[in-house]
């Protein structure tokens, strides 16, 4: 397929945040159009007029943009609703689209019975028997609510992931494509979507294989092809736990809020449910080059936002100071010693708000807890040790001059100098921190 021809699409619903299962559909539709430099077309999926917030529409652009996800075009489905009932017309002139009167308390009655005897719960397609008079009563009485007429024969497509597709469509209710109250449903929206704006590939979630199957019902009925499906499969929790539960803690804003790294999470989630290794790339299109959607297989995908913690520092260590200096000088950090106070701490953070303990170390000192054996060496250490300003040489003259006076070497001789200097066992190396500490510790 030819790079004018590839058009995907990413279609929240501007009624909350997007959280990493949705961000999973859209990374997989942006990577799809960026390596075959297509079109990626934003779409929001705003026809129910009371969930639907400019606020929430808002967040979507914003965490897409931090993400570096752009979108060539977007779409709002609520600019769009004569094309709808266009397309409504058609199907009501063909045959395909019929009036049902039936509550939800109705429905739920029938299908408990069905359940009872044994049936599967499906739409009986009792309004299609009703005369004009009973039609005319009923919609008196309530609003009446528009069903897909399914041509109930076996739907069979390729999918993307999941290979050669089957499904009987006389096991599938008639799906309601405009409710009682005229509001047009998510089904009928993206079909005629997908097809006006040449949508070429869609990539969702395994939850949507019997929507699809309807779907391209659909798109037949409008005399038109189906683009390429393909269903990605569905997170779980690190212990094969249903994830959905949680994804209102998993939002996008949330993590950024956490100080996860961008490229860190979109890493993860390029590589998640493939038999690809999952590597830290250094912009979103190195992870389009490198993607296959045939690697993806169908098994629950386990996610655990504790694999961003260390993706995040792995993304910090190759960050240049260019990338953070805005986040450098706002600590305080001069400018003379903002690029060694990056090289320093760089490797030794997994976010960026860790930077903050660095700088307060440095400018106000450690209060160390230093083990009993360990506290008079220690502490003539400390006397011994010039006043600031240090040098490049000072922790080496400083170690040498020790090992000298106490006849200490190795882990006794450094470990303690660390702790003392810094409140901590590990961290950076020592010679180059020393000219970014200004006082001494606190003992």
């Amino acid at each position: 397929m030819s790079s004018t021809q590839t058009v995907t699409r990413f279609a929240p619903s501007p009624t909350g945040y997007i959280h990493v299962g949705n961000l999973r559909t859209a990374l997989l539709n942006w990577m799809i159009a960026r390596k075959a430099g297509g079109t990626f077309i934003l779409r929001l999926d705003d026809t129910d007029p009371e969930r639907s917030k400019d606020e929430y529409a808002d967040a979507i652009r914003e965490d897409l943009e931090w993400l570096g996800l752009t979108w060539d075009r977007e779409e709002r489905q609520s600019a769009r609703l004569d094309r709808y009932a266009a397309a409504a017309d058609e199907m009501r002139a063909s045959g395909r689209l019929y009036e049902a009167f039936e509550t939800p308390v109705e429905l739920d009655l029938k299908r408990k019975k069905q359940l009872n005897m044994g049936q599967p719960p499906v739409y009986d397609r009792a309004a299609l028997a009703l005369s004009d008079e009973e039609r005319d009563r009923l919609r008196a009485e309530r609003g009446g609510h528009w069903r897909f007429k399914l041509d109930q024969s076996r739907i069979v497509w390729t999918d993307g992931i999941l290979g050669d597709l089957s499904i009987d469509a006389a096991s599938v209710s008639d799906p309601v494509l405009i409710r009682g109250d005229g509001q047009v449903l998510y089904t009928i929206a993206s079909v005629v979507d997908d097809t006006d704006m040449g949508v070429t590939h869609v990539v969702r979630g395994a939850d949507h294989v019997t929507n699809t199957a309807t779907q391209i019902q659909i798109m037949q009925a409008l005399g038109h092809d189906h683009p390429t499906f393909a269903h990605h499969s569905l997170l779980t929790g690190p212990q094969g736990e249903a994830l959905s539960k949680r994804l209102g803690t998993l939002s996008i804003r949330d993590l950024r809020t956490q100080g996860v790294e961008p490229m860190a999470l979109l890493s993860l989630m390029a590589r998640l449910g493939s038999s690809q290794p999952i590597e830290v790339r250094d912009t979103p299109e190195d992870l389009a080059l490198n993607f296959d959607l045939s690697q993806f297989g169908a098994a629950p995908t386990k996610f655990d936002v504790a694999a961003l913690r260390p993706l995040s520092a792995t993304v910090l260590q190759g960050t240049p100071l260019s990338t953070v200096a805005a986040d450098v000088a706002a600590l305080g950090v001069p400018d003379d010693s903002a690029d060694r106070f990056w090289t320093v701490v760089r490797d030794n953070i997994h976010s960026r708000a860790e930077m903050a303990d660095w700088w307060r170390l440095m400018t106000e000192g450690a209060t160390p807890e230093i083990d009993a054996e360990d506290a008079e060496f220690v502490k003539d250490a400390i006397a011994a040790l010039p006043d600031a300003p240090w040098t490049d040489t000072t922790w080496a003259e400083w170690t040498s001059a020790m090992k000298t006076a106490s006849g200490r070497k190795g882990k006794a001789l450094f470990k303690p100098l660390r702790q003392a200097m810094t409140g901590r066992t590990d961290g950076p190396d020592m010679a180059s921190l020393m000219p970014l500490l200004q006082r001494k510790p606190r003992i």
